[in-house]
């Protein structure tokens, strides 16, 4: 007698066999601890990143005040003085030397605050320089180390 191909018996036959499916606890805790251990590599190096990140940026704006103030010296034959500040680049000064050509919108639209929401500070004359912009970094006091350090222009090459 001849097998019919339609039986429940051959059906079972032609599906597929499949393991049990999900994972074992041992695969489970393979793949946590895997993730744990990138995480512990990976982790403390991002965490730097949004701190490398401000001293950057604020080494950016202290380039491009910078920049600013030079301007403000070709144009005028002198550096804005510590009492007219970095201000000078946004408006006319009033005090002190004003500037004979002084263009009608200004150096810069606004003064920047620096990464940590502090102020620059701009003295004229600076340590080692005609003027000095700094920011007090992250600690918002002088000195510090690390991300507390200050930044000032002279960590920022002027001359290109």
């Amino acid at each position: 007698m001849a097998r019919d191909c339609g039986t429940r018996e051959a059906k079972e036959a032609r599906r597929p066999v499949r393991p049990d499916s999900g994972f074992t606890l041992l695969e489970l805790m393979i793949v946590i601890v895997i993730l744990g251990i990138l995480g512990a590599i990976v982790a403390p190096r991002l965490m730097d990143e949004p701190d490398k990140a401000r001293v950057v940026q604020a080494r950016l704006q202290i380039e491009n005040l910078a920049t600013a103030v030079k301007k403000f010296y070709l144009d005028n034959g002198f550096y804005p003085t510590t009492e007219q500040g970095l201000e000078a680049l946004v408006s006319r000064p009033s005090t002190g030397r004003i500037p004979k050509n002084y263009p009608p919108n200004g150096y810069i639209s606004k003064i920047p605050k620096d990464p940590w929401n502090n102020d620059y500070i701009y003295t004229a004359p600076g340590r080692k320089t005609p003027f000095e912009i700094m920011s007090l970094g992250a600690d918002g006091a002088e000195g510090g180390e690390g991300y507390a350090a200050d930044v000032w222009n002279e960590d920022v090459p002027l001359d290109r």
